[in-house]
């Protein structure tokens, strides 16, 4: 994933990235016209999902071609790549929506913003412990059972 925000001039220029590494975009820059169908193959969402992001504001306003088709481009891409990690973490849709106005609103929701990402990272975090803890419970089933498969018959 590429820039999705940046942080203000006046203090500094740090640029809002994904810790993995960027995805390549199919298109460079100013070539990066991208129909509903493309973008549909590209991150896997329905049509549908993608026009209902555009309806609940999760997305801003696409570009729209002169016999009203969706254009999207690779900022689009970016975003929707980055919702796709929020949706992963269970965060809400509706903390979604909250957190996508907050980027529109500008550079002064920094803090919001912030705020609302640490509570999710909390949310994950405790999600990952009670998964930790649940394969622990699995591995100790798992091995209960591969030994009493590995136990001697008696004749």
């Amino acid at each position: 994933m590429t820039v999705l925000e940046t942080a203000p001039a006046a203090v500094s220029t740090k640029t809002d990235v994904c810790a993995s590494a960027p995805d390549a975009h199919p298109r460079p820059a100013g070539q990066d016209k991208y129909t509903i169908s493309e973008v549909v193959a590209w991150t896997g969402l329905t049509a549908h999902t993608l026009r209902w992001y555009e309806r609940i504001g999760l997305m801003s306003d696409v570009d729209r071609s002169h016999t009203g088709q969706r254009r999207f481009n690779n900022r689009d891409l970016d975003w929707l790549a980055f919702v796709g990690k929020l949706r992963l973490t269970g965060m809400p849709v509706a903390d979604m929506v909250r957190y996508a106005e907050l980027v529109r609103a500008g550079e002064h929701t920094f803090e919001a913003r912030q705020e609302l990402l640490e509570q999710t990272r909390r949310d994950v975090r405790t999600r990952i412990a009670e998964l930790q803890d649940t394969l622990a419970v699995l591995d100790f089933k798992i091995d209960f059972y591969a030994s009493a498969h590995r136990a001697p018959e008696r004749y």
